[in-house]
């Protein structure tokens, strides 16, 4: 049935079809599952490990103490009112302790789902067990680390922040070009100031230089044919000052809910303020050179509202002006601006998306919304020290994350009624799997080995046209994936009967076909199914009610009876949460 749906797609799958049962038939594909691969990814550069282990101790602390309930002792740098819509981040409300360390491979799938976007492979599994108890954590941080579906995971999820996740004009923009590239860049844990600062002051063609696709994705919006300093400016604070200052776009801040000034006041968000930050992008053009700064072009103008004229304006940063360089391209400026080791914003807009991306949802809520005197987390400001401290090592950062209590704790599924803005840490967020998570994970139980990039290619080409066929029937949640929301009908019915879960039951090479043809007795059988799907062993009371019903088929239809059993596992509410 699978190669018949796959003939009936066109000549390329029907192709791809026959060639992969040619080598489903020869045995390439079944490699035994407790059997080990002799390649060996390569390893990243090693990160800055200096003082981790009291770092992280200090991040406990914050995270699961009562002290975490007061102002971040770095917000105080700004004088002013606190902005009250911060709604202090994810304090903890009490002295609660942690409510029990959870099992290490329920921390692996955590970690595993917040880095790479899967779940782990039996094979990965049998590696991890087979590693010494002290250095298990440790090893599987590593193997992460260097496994290039993270650098890929963290590069797409990151690129729809900073590019969105259109196609965008298609002879001047190449989005896929753009995400290899930034996963180029965190896969060799380049520091990621320096992949901003690319990213924001870079010149060339978009297909030499992929870090000007930031730039011109906004081309032509206005019909200029010229990259948008509108578009990039709203992008920009978004992105990497977590600050929505773009309604300045047309009119001032009449609800007092923009800060805007240096350390010594703030005041309110003026129309002038965001024109002054798009002024930066003024000069950069489209040529047939590429994206190249014209630093003889027009001033930038806009006009303001309720005037009849456009005004000039001379580029301006909202905040920290004593920052800015005179010296250098007006985007070279914003770029060493931004980054600047004093710009507060930028770590902690970075670190709040990375926190969102590894656990499901941000530290502050709005992801992209952190007033300078916003009542954060001493969490927050803590990862954004140490980052800029140790040369925005996203590794570091990673490592100090996955390794946390919070990560450790015993789940809790937030009902309709939470508020994201007021989570408890004591507990870990077992928020419901985004869209690619859930294709990844589905695709990954079906087979015993790890579907990397070491994964023979008929499988891995395969496996992604299932995976955007699938993505695209749930519903890409775009921009805006970390905003809370519920399952619909559709999904839910897509997951229970939709054809990729129909073909990794019905295809002969499967996890059921071949548990049908290898275990040696229904208990195997049955542990194997709950490792590949829930990355847990069954507990004493599913096994006392299971193995009965396995053993009775185990002489007959047994590979039906596993087929019921793992499209019950695989539309489990624990499978569909980073429990």
């Amino acid at each position: 049935m699978f190669r018949n749906q796959l003939a009936n797609s066109g000549p390329l799958f029907a192709l791809l079809a026959s060639l992969l049962a040619v080598v489903a038939a020869t045995g390439w594909l079944l490699i035994p599952p407790l059997r080990f691969r002799s390649e060996r990814r390569p390893q990243p550069p090693q990160a800055n490990l200096s003082d981790l282990e009291s770092v992280s101790k200090r991040l406990d602390e914050a995270l699961l103490s009562s002290g975490t309930a007061g102002k971040s002792e770095a917000s105080q740098e700004f004088q002013g009112d606190s902005d009250s819509r911060a709604v202090s981040g994810l304090h903890l409300q009490s002295s609660l302790p942690v409510a029990g360390r959870i099992p290490i491979l329920d921390w692996a799938r955590r970690v595993s789902l917040g880095l790479n976007g899967t779940i782990p492979s039996l094979e990965e599994i049998r590696q991890l067990e087979s590693q010494p108890l002290a250095t298990r954590e440790a090893w599987w941080l590593e193997h992460l680390l260097a496994d290039r579906r993270t650098s890929d995971h963290l590069a797409e999820r990151l690129g729809r922040a900073i590019v969105g996740v259109e196609n965008g004009p298609f002879i001047l923009y190449r989005r896929r070009r753009f995400i290899a590239w930034l996963s180029d860049q965190l896969s060799s844990n380049r520091p990621y100031d320096e992949v901003v600062r690319e990213l924001i002051a870079s010149e060339g063609i978009w297909t030499e230089k992929p870090a000007v696709n930031f730039v011109t994705v906004t081309t032509d919006i206005d019909g200029t044919g010229q990259p948008s300093p509108i578009r990039l400016a709203a992008r920009t604070s978004r992105s990497f000052l977590a600050m929505r200052i773009d309604c300045l776009e047309c009119h001032d801040d009449f609800l007092g809910t923009i800060q805007i000034g240096s350390a010594e006041g703030l005041r309110g968000g003026q129309q002038a303020d965001f024109h002054r930050l798009a002024a930066f992008f003024s000069t950069a053009r489209n040529s047939l050179a590429g994206v190249r700064d014209d630093l003889e072009a027009e001033p930038y103008r806009f006009t303001l509202l309720d005037e009849e004229t456009a005004t000039e304006f001379q580029p301006g940063v909202p905040l920290h002006p004593n920052l800015l360089l005179a010296a250098g391209s007006p985007r070279q400026r914003l770029a060493m601006w931004l980054t600047h080791p004093s710009n507060q914003q930028f770590a902690r807009a970075t670190v709040n998306r990375v926190w969102a991306i590894v656990f499901g949802q941000p530290l502050v809520v709005p992801i992209d919304d952190i007033p300078p005197t916003a009542d954060v987390p001493r969490a927050l400001d803590l990862l954004a020290d140490d980052f800029v401290k140790h040369g925005y090592d996203l590794h570091r950062l990673l490592r100090l994350m996955a390794g946390s209590e919070a990560m450790r704790a015993r789940g809790r599924v937030p009902d309709a009624n939470t508020d994201p803005g007021a989570w408890s840490w004591d507990e870990y967020p077992a928020v419901r799997l985004r869209p690619e998570q859930v294709a990844h994970s589905l695709l990954q139980s079906s087979t015993f080995t790890t579907l990397d990039t070491t994964a023979h290619v008929l499988r891995r080409l395969i496996g992604s046209a299932q995976e955007n066929e699938f993505v695209n029937r749930y519903g890409d949640f775009g921009e805006n994936e970390f905003d809370p929301r519920s399952e619909t009908v559709t999904q839910r019915l897509l997951v229970l009967n939709g054809n990729l879960v129909r073909e990794q039951l019905e295809q002969g090479f499967g996890s059921p076909a071949r548990l049908a043809a290898l275990a040696p007795n229904p208990e195997t059988a049955l542990e194997i199914l709950f490792l590949v799907t829930l990355t847990r062993r069954p507990h004493e009371d599913e096994r006392t009610r299971l193995v009965p019903s396995l053993q009775a088929a185990w002489a007959g239809e047994r590979e039906l009876r596993l087929q019921d059993l793992y499209w019950a596992l695989l539309n489990s509410a624990e499978f569909a949460s980073a429990r």
